[in-house]
């Protein structure tokens, strides 16, 4: 299993225009190494291989194109990256990425000890890992908040800089509050004018009840000065400094 080349037809056209560094404007490659950075001062110091999640309130917020973007700007600066499809009921990196996901996490968690790393690999950097979610289990929560789920990361963890967690919404599944325990920390990810203020502050309630690091917010498809959409256009597309509190008063 690999990633296949731009020359074969990696990404599909709509993909390429918001997914991957080089892809982008130039803008919004600027505001994902701003978010690369922002990682170093929210996270511990002394925590080699950090763990976070990426999720939402809603769906079609843009997490997983942000976990996608946001794992490949720290592989790019040189840290050894594996990016998971922690969404165990609608995956979506496989296809994003055009990978077979027919083997991955699920796969792992069922205790799967053939299962090689190096299958991972991604073609654009040899630091970058891509984890699909594998088959679709029937208890995904259970299997996420599940003593093997804590095992895998800390194996995992010891051979990694970065592990990023693309997790579904908060506010449709416990799939993320469940994982939550295991991991470092969650960015929430906030589409401007399509998430609802009370779904919004009901995500961050339950993120707040089950104790979540929050991390932060990334702000998707804000407006620019002349009241047209465009994704990833400026700085505050991508604001990183926001407390829940904030973001929820917004």
């Amino acid at each position: 299993m690999g990633i296949k080349s731009k020359k074969s037809g990696f990404f599909s056209n709509a993909d390429s225009q918001k997914t991957l560094h080089q892809n982008l404007e130039f803008t919004a490659t600027e505001q994902y190494k701003l978010l690369r950075a922002n990682l170093s001062f929210t996270l511990p110091e002394d925590k080699e291989c950090p763990i976070v999640g990426v999720t939402s309130a809603m769906r079609g917020e843009g997490k997983s194109t942000t976990a996608v973007n946001l794992s490949y700007v720290l592989a790019e600066s040189g840290k050894k990256v594996l990016l998971i499809d922690g969404d165990l009921r609608i995956p979506s990196i496989a296809k994003k990425m055009r990978i077979d996901g027919n083997v991955g996490l699920t796969d792992l968690l069922r205790g799967g000890e053939t299962v090689q790393m190096s299958n991972f690999k991604s073609l654009y950097y040899n630091n970058w890992y891509i984890m699909p979610s594998g088959p679709l289990p029937p208890n995904p929560s259970e299997l996420l908040g599940s003593r093997r789920m804590e095992n895998v990361l800390k194996t995992l963890s010891s051979n990694f800089d970065y592990i990023i967690l693309d997790l579904p919404p908060v506010n449709i599944v416990s799939d993320a509050l469940t994982v939550s325990k295991y991991i470092d920390g969650m960015i929430v990810v906030v589409r401007e004018d399509y998430t609802e203020k009370k779904e919004l502050e009901t995500c961050f309630r339950q993120l707040k009840l089950s104790d979540v690091n929050v991390l932060g917010c990334v702000i998707n498809e804000s407006k620019n000065g002349k009241g047209s959409y465009s994704k990833y256009r400026y700085k505050k597309y991508y604001k990183y400094y926001k407390t829940y509190g904030d973001a929820v008063k917004k």
